[in-house]
């Protein structure tokens, strides 16, 4: 049977609800969304529901010189599911663009949101002209959202998903891949916020620095007074192609002493250098080739989390991005 909510009700969901994730006092960026924003996404999932189809979503600027400030809501009631997917893209000029969104997820008792994007934008040059995307996030209560990312292009991206595990039970993932070279700038992570019992939390973040780019990575784990067995994984990855790349890890554990909670933080740093490609090379694969091997092995347990039709294209997207960084 199709459900259908009256207008009313959907105004009333979309004013109960928008900025109380995201605050305007969060920090600039938030401030400026929230002053300029006029359009985005609204979905909401009614209690008991199963959304029987993915939702796709595409911002695009096609503009010189322009901002994109959309925002998005979703909200899942009680044990109801939804999964979304956004993409964003934009065309290459020499003038500076500007992306700065707002993303809010509310996640009601046993409901599941599953959030995927990719970021596809002008990757700039060496002066920083380019895109600039700039993006918020997020809420749970008693309930499980999963968000997973690949950034790639712009200049420079500051984006930095969070998570406010404040039922019990409740379970926040976060699985990135951030991408950069030639001269670009990425500044992810994540914060997983504990404030209730028996909470878990997922980190799985990936970085591929080329070029002259570089890599940040900072991650926030915070277990307050009452998250009683907590328990979070943190796994933070990079890997260098080049001499000239750069990739830095900045991981923020803050907990209560005596706490019961459990946390656990593993962090590597790897490279593609002559030996690697050789080895490939004595097999009769050159070296594109060879790298694309080693990335797509690098990033599948984050890339196998996207839709099943998305895990094709990202993937291409990042051999598109890594071409000539090796040889």
């Amino acid at each position: 049977m199709k459900r259908v909510l009256p207008q009313e009700s959907k105004k009333q969901n979309l004013q109960a609800n928008v900025g109380k994730v995201v605050s305007y006092a969060d920090n600039y960026y938030a401030a400026l969304n929230a002053a300029v924003f006029t359009a985005g996404s609204f979905v909401y999932i009614p209690k008991d529901t199963k959304c029987p189809m993915k939702i796709l979503t595409d911002f695009r600027i096609n503009a010189k010189e322009t901002g994109q400030f959309e925002r998005t809501l979703i909200v899942a009631d009680d044990r109801s599911f939804v999964e979304y997917f956004e993409g964003c893209t934009s065309p290459s000029y020499d003038k500076n663009q500007l992306h700065a969104a707002v993303v809010e997820l509310h996640c009601n008792e046993e409901a599941e949101i599953k959030y995927s994007t990719i970021q596809n934008w002008d990757t700039g040059d060496e002066n920083g002209k380019g895109t600039y995307p700039y993006t918020l996030l997020t809420f749970n209560r008693r309930s499980k959202i999963s968000w997973t990312q690949v950034e790639t292009g712009s200049a420079i991206t500051w984006k930095h998903p969070s998570v406010v595990l404040k039922g019990d039970d409740s379970v926040g993932e976060f699985y990135s891949v951030a991408v950069t070279n030639d001269f670009q700038q990425a500044d992810t992570g994540t914060r997983m916020i504990h404030k209730a019992k028996n909470t878990k939390s997922v980190i799985n973040s990936k970085s591929i620095s080329a070029g002259k780019s570089r890599t940040t990575y900072r991650g926030l784990v915070q277990v307050q007074s009452r998250a009683d067995n907590a328990r979070n994984s943190s796994q933070c990855d990079s890997m260098l192609i080049g001499d000239m790349s750069a990739a830095n890890t900045y991981p923020d554990i803050q907990q209560v002493k005596g706490s019961s909670a459990r946390i656990e933080h593993e962090a590597s740093t790897s490279k593609i250098g002559e030996e690697e490609l050789f080895y490939f090379q004595q097999r009769g694969i050159d070296n594109e080739r060879a790298r694309d091997a080693i990335v797509f092995g690098y990033c599948g347990d984050v890339l196998e989390n996207l839709p099943d039709e998305i895990g094709a294209e990202a993937k291409a997207l990042l051999s598109l991005r890594l071409t000539k960084s090796v040889g």
